[in-house]
């Protein structure tokens, strides 16, 4: 009989020395993953940026997801909300929105917006079951996948908080 360990889960501020373990998660979950650069201006503009950590028996813990707020007066705009392949289906990305709805609640925003390609239906899917729902599209907002041309549309979802 075996015995599976369950996560302890960690939520911590992102900190520029998390790029490097970031970088090498990024183009395993995405055809056009975030850049060094894109995640360090996030930072030093003082974006609201997280890290889910799997911590085992105190010691410091492999990142297994993260997420990225920009606040703009009393609205809120989650940039990016990640979990690594091997954690992903295991209610996660839903602790982490949950934690993201929080910070922006507590920057006093009363909407939240998120962009999604219409072919990840398991985060339109995520974001609609915590109320979520579509608000318009925008026609060619993202780069196609490797196996299309051109470019995929996003759908704008919003939140009233």
């Amino acid at each position: 009989m075996s015995t599976q360990l369950k996560p302890k889960l960690s939520l911590r501020p992102m900190q520029l020395n998390d790029l490097d373990d970031i970088m090498q998660i990024e183009p395993t979950i995405y055809s056009h993953p975030w850049t060094r650069g894109n995640f360090s201006d996030s930072l030093n503009s003082g974006y609201s940026a997280w890290i889910l950590e799997d911590k085992l028996l105190g010691q410091s813990g492999a990142i297994i997801g993260y997420a990225l707020l920009m606040m703009a007066m009393d609205e809120a705009h989650l940039l990016n909300l990640s979990i690594t392949k091997l954690h992903q289906k295991q209610g996660l990305g839903g602790y982490l929105l949950e934690h993201m709805l929080k910070v922006a609640k507590n920057h006093q925003a009363t909407n939240m917006f998120l962009e999604v390609r219409p072919s990840n239906v398991s985060a339109i899917a995520l974001y609609e079951k915590l109320g979520f729902s579509e608000v318009t599209v925008r026609r060619g907002y993202y780069p196609a996948s490797h196996t299309q041309t051109g470019r995929e549309d996003a759908i704008l979802m919003g939140l009233a908080l």
